[in-house]
């Protein structure tokens, strides 16, 4: 199997030559090879104020980059969050996940409980809104969460 990137790998050694012109062309390799690897990254920012660029990059097509944009929100029962993002102006998302607690056990959203399914906890994103839902049944009683929204861009 062959590898789509050798990014954000970096050379660990590089000779730099004594001679200017040779140095500036080593340089400059060197400064590329060092944006490349910096650009390729994924990036670990999870903001709540405003969306990140996640440093992802998506190729549907092989000349298309589309790269994604993250946000976490936070809540404190099941119900809607608005997310004020306009979903007629991108791709899709990437990944819709989150956590949440009843003050004693922390569980995945969205939740499946083994002994029923009205004791589950899900999760969907609408147009307007992320809505968590709870079931019927006796789910654990959500005390805070998080959502993480990743979407990708058009273009």
């Amino acid at each position: 199997m062959t590898v789509i990137n050798t990014s954000p790998y970096m050379r660990t050694t590089r000779e730099f030559p004594e001679e200017m012109h040779k140095l500036t062309v080593e340089v400059n390799k060197a400064w590329l090879d060092t944006a490349k690897a910096v650009n390729e990254r994924t990036i670990g920012l999870y903001p709540t104020t405003r969306p990140a660029i996640t440093g992802n990059s998506y190729f549907f097509s092989l000349n298309l980059r589309q790269q994604s944009i993250r946000q976490v929100y936070q809540f404190t029962a099941a119900g809607s969050i608005p997310h004020g993002i306009n979903t007629t102006q991108i791709w899709g998302f990437a990944s819709i996940t989150g956590t949440f607690t009843d003050g004693t056990n922390w569980y995945p959203l969205p939740y499946v409980s083994e002994t029923g399914a009205t004791n589950q906890i899900s999760i969907q994103v609408t147009p307007t809104n992320i809505v968590i839902t709870a079931g019927a049944g006796a789910p654990p009683t959500i005390t805070k969460g998080i959502v993480i929204l990743e979407w990708i861009t058009l273009t």
